[in-house]
């Protein structure tokens, strides 16, 4: 019988779809785990070969829990808000619902034909009314609730409420603005409802603020950071400038330090722990205050390094710092607002990493040192982000290279304060050799005892305060954008105000253009109806907004990270209408187990989460304050690009073996218009290129047009794509699990030849010839001796495959496993073993990996239930334990013969057989030997 691989899974897959073999349950008396991907965001492209790695994997380690008994949650979804669909329904005219749900369509299929046991009855869908109705829920918790310091927790807003109404606010310790004033209980009573609410905004978790946000004119958008690339848009490649808006913000702050202990409590990735304790960036150090000379303005700064105060020779301001337009002079004016406005041009991820180029301008403006009361000037400079510290830097150039630089540039006077050190060429920075000099009261004290005695003098002057400070800043949390979460929110007097849980979601509503206003509104802007009745408790048309009972709603969505920062929890529990997911849920499920997905996430996705989980933990919604015990990032399957060489009269395309010498252009070309061979379908190209179609392609001497190779990230705009459906067509979808597999280790990144899965294509064949026995119903002596006992080198086959599978898969060594089977079908097919104890567990243990012919196999086996059912074998040593010895038999310790003897035998034994043996008798020749020296397990010497 012929494996036909396409039959057999197109057979499974329709099994297991109408059978739900991998749902799970939320009451079950197995022990739950609970394994996790990333979900996809669902693009027009589909998958590539790249994008499976992480799944496979994950199926891998779901399908051996249970068949180790575990009731696993294995569920997959759709991040399904974002961008790309947005800019496509702007070019089309489509409504991204449209396109989102085709694309959804194409990667299921996708999915599906790659055998994964999703637990599909949990679907989750971000941009699905009935998901998003919680991620909207959830906003609304965060808005009631601020950050007691005292209990270091979230609690909710009624509790500040009645400290306001019962004492003021001068007692309260909280995460809240800096510009808050002391009142009494009894000015609160007196305030407006509208002052109270303003004031309750600077305590929320999530708040309203004038805030410095990356704007994109192409895109009329708002822009993460880690969607900005060299200054420009991930998306389209669109200018990005820095733009002050009013925008929703995330008190993620205040969750610094639990984000950084939490750390220490989970089995994430050492770089990714690294990467977000960075990005948290916790610092020891003063707040200090310099006062402005000539104006009653102050300065705060932060900084690390309190002892270098005396080293201070000029104040760096952002250019975007609010005292700028107070203090700057008017000679300076005009130089001030050419360089604020072509800073604005530049990304904060570009000022941070350009070390090199050096800019600044003079506000005409003096601080007052707070010890020698001498005059420092004040500069602007775009190396000072606003959005980090308080956008202020006492700078001190003999201590920081930056500062260093500037001052070089800018002829700035560099004092030097440390003891014995020459910084004549650069700066120094050594902390733990520092001795502080030309500081008066610090003078001849090493940096510890130089800090806290400047703390300590800072504090007695009423100008600063020993601090701790965290990188880490509020998370802006609005979008102005169409496709994305729309926000619970209406406004009374421009005060936001929460609609109640019983009328939500708010539905996105129609638009006719998914662009920005004509007066810069976002897309909602475009909304005809888009405003709260109050009484009806329903969104109604905006002509009817009366500012009595009906009012204008949010105009901006929410970020992509909305929809991502719960959906771990909601796959609990994902048809609950009336709760995000119940107590039983929560509680049986607590948490995720393993989670894998892509390294790139680190600062986005897995901190947001992580921050969202914590207030979660603190209202007594969940009852893990970290909700993925352990998580792998797999690496990146990259692809090998082909290029095409173009000369530089533009109109020449040259192979690859005559470019020496000559200055041409690398362009990618198609792969799947290059052969084995890297010969380049030239009429194919120039169909497919058509700006190519009347060129001159120079070929080698054979008449063949060789393309260049180079490994590079799998990309759509590379033209290096392997789709998948091209794949599980020619050699199934089994052989390309165990190929992605086979790669390399799971977290190495790791190039594709599809060349290579015809090996892997080839076992699975061997394995399927294996069962000959059980698929041929003419093998009937063959199917006679599979009820036998198999051979001894059969079971320790069979037995050293249960054990190395099982190490492989718990430590995530799964392209080990590969090798391991390939050896083991070897081994068995050459012992011609045809015994169903050991074929049984052999399809039970390849099943994780081709899960497809695994059950066929299962199936033809006689089992009438899927082999997803079946227990893991158990491994028994005594199966791979030598029952014999090869004994090396010396005489005056050259050894002559060897002979195999049982383990069993005693030491006595031994001796006795050997002196038996007639090689030993040779040997001797009569003589009796002086003494027989035995190790049993190891060796014979014969003396004498």
């Amino acid at each position: 019988m012929q494996y036909n691989f396409n039959e057999i899974e197109a057979k499974w897959q329709k099994y297991w779809a109408e059978n739900q073999t991998f749902k799970s349950e939320n009451n079950s008396e197995k022990e739950k785990f609970y394994v996790l991907d990333m979900f996809p965001y669902p693009s027009g492209a589909g998958l590539h070969v790249g994008h499976p790695l992480g799944y496979i994997a994950s199926d891998i380690y779901a399908r051996y829990k249970r068949h180790k008994g575990f009731n696993v949650l294995h569920p997959q979804g759709y991040d399904s808000f974002g961008l790309p669909a947005e800019q496509y329904a702007i070019q089309t005219g489509q409504h991204p619902a449209i396109t989102t749900a085709a694309n959804i369509k194409t990667y299921r299929r996708q999915l599906d034909q790659l055998g994964f046991s999703f637990d599909w009855s949990r679907e989750v869908r971000t941009s699905s009314p009935e998901y998003y109705k919680w991620t909207q829920w959830i906003f609304i918790q965060i808005f009631n609730s601020w950050y007691n310091s005292d209990t270091d927790k979230a609690e909710d807003i009624d509790t500040l409420i009645s400290v306001f109404e019962a004492e003021g606010n001068a007692n309260v310790n909280a995460v809240c603005d800096d510009d808050i004033a002391i009142f009494s209980a009894e000015d609160w009573t007196n305030f407006s409802v509208v002052e109270k609410q303003e004031i309750l905004l600077k305590y929320r978790l999530t708040y309203l603020a004038d805030t410095e946000v990356n704007w994109c004119p192409a895109l009329g958008t708002v822009l993460a950071n880690d969607e900005i690339v060299n200054g420009v848009s991930e998306r389209g490649g669109h200018p990005v400038v820095r733009k002050k808006m009013t925008q929703w913000s995330m008190r993620i702050s205040a969750y610094a330090q639990r984000l950084l202990d939490g750390l220490d409590k989970i089995d994430w990735p050492q770089p990714l722990k690294d990467s977000q304790t960075n990005w948290i960036g916790r610092s020891q150090g003063a707040s200090a205050i310099f006062n402005v000379k000539d104006h009653d303005e102050k300065i705060e700064v932060f900084t690390t390094r309190p002892d270098t105060i005396f080293g201070v020779s000029f104040m760096t301001l952002a250019p975007e710092h609010e005292l700028v337009g107070k203090i700057t002079t008017a000679e300076q004016k005009a130089e001030v607002e050419a360089y604020i406005e072509a800073t604005a041009k530049r990304s904060e991820r570009d000022r941070m990493a350009d070390v090199k180029t050096i800019s600044g301008a003079f506000t005409g403006a003096y601080a007052e040192h707070p010890f020698t009361k001498e005059p420092i000037p004040i500069w602007i400079g775009d190396y000072v982000l606003a959005g980090y510290g308080t956008g202020a830097v006492m700078s001190v150039p003999c201590g920081d290279q930056r500062d260093y630089d500037f001052a070089k540039h800018f002829n700035i006077p560099i004092p030097n304060i440390f003891e014995g050190v020459d910084i004549s060429e650069e700066a120094f920075a050594d902390k733990d050799k520092t001795v502080i000099a030309n500081s008066d009261f610090l003078n001849g004290l090493p940096y510890k005892k130089a800090m806290k005695l400047a703390i300590y003098e800072l504090e007695k002057l009423g100008q600063g305060v020993g601090k701790i400070n965290y990188r880490l800043r509020d998370a802006v949390f609005s979008r102005q954008r169409y496709w994305g979460e729309p926000f619970p929110v209406y406004y009374v007097d421009g005060m936001p105000q929460m609609i109640a849980k019983e009328h939500l979601p708010i539905e996105l509503p129609e638009v006719e253009k998914y662009l920005p206003t004509e007066t810069g509104e976002p897309p909602l802007g475009n909304a005809e109806v888009w405003a709260w009745d109050t009484v009806a408790n329903k969104v109604v048309n905006n002509s009817e907004i009366n500012n009595t009972t009906v009012f204008p709603l949010e105009l901006n969505t929410m970020p992509g990270w909305a929809g991502s920062s719960q959906y771990f929890n909601r796959y609990m529990d994902p048809h609950n209408s009336e709760e995000i997911f119940s107590e039983k849920a929560i509680n049986y499920w607590q948490d995720v187990d393993l989670y894998i997905g892509g390294s790139e996430h680190a600062t986005g996705h897995l901190l947001y989460s992580r921050f969202w989980q914590k207030f979660m933990f603190d209202k007594g919604l969940v009852p893990k304050d970290e909700f993925a015990k352990k998580l792998i990032n797999q690496g990146m399957i990259t692809g090998t690009s082909a290029f095409v060489y173009r000369d530089e009269d533009g109109k020449t395309l040259i192979s690859k073996g005559l470019i020496e010498g000559r200055n041409v252009t690398p362009i990618h070309a198609d792969v799947s218009l290059v052969n084995a061979s890297d010969e380049l379908d030239i009429e194919g190209f120039k169909k497919w290129r058509d700006e190519f179609a009347d060129a001159e392609f120079i070929t080698e001497e054979d008449g063949a047009f060789k393309v260049g190779r180079e490994v590079e990230k799998m990309s759509k705009s590379k033209y290096n794509v392997v789709n998948p459906d091209a794949i599980c067509e020619e050699y199934g979808a089994d052989s390309l699990r165990l190929y992605e597999m086979f790669l390399g280790p799971l977290e190495q990144s790791k190039p594709w030849n599809t060349a290579g899965i015809t090996g892997v294509h080839g076992f699975l064949k061997k394995l399927w010839k294996l069962y000959t026995p059980f698929l041929d119903e003419t093998a009937i002596a063959e199917r006679s001796r599979s009820e036998e006992e198999p051979s001894k080198e059969s079971w320790k086959t069979l037995h050293k495959t249960i054990k190395k599978v099982e190490e492989d898969i718990e430590n995530f060594s799964f392209n080990t496993s590969v090798s391991t089977f390939m050896i083991c079908v070897n081994e068995l097919s050459a012992q011609k073993c045809v015994s169903r104890k050991v074929l049984e567990p052999l399809a039970i243990l390849v099943s994780p990996y081709a899960p497809h012919i695994a059950e066929e196999l299962w199936s033809k086996l006689g089992h009438s239930e899927s082999i997803a059912t079946a227990p893991f074998p158990k491994f028994e040593e005594k199966y791979i334990k030598e029952s014999d010895k090869e004994y090396p038999i010396s005489f005056n310790g050259k050894m002559k013969f060897t002979m195999q003897l049982s383990l069993d035998l005693s030491k006595d034994e031994i001796e006795a057989a050997v002196m038996a043996h007639e090689k030993t008798q040779q040997q001797l020749a009569g003589r009796t030997p002086k003494k027989v020296i035995v190790v049993p397990g190891k060796i014979v010497n014969i003396v004498g």
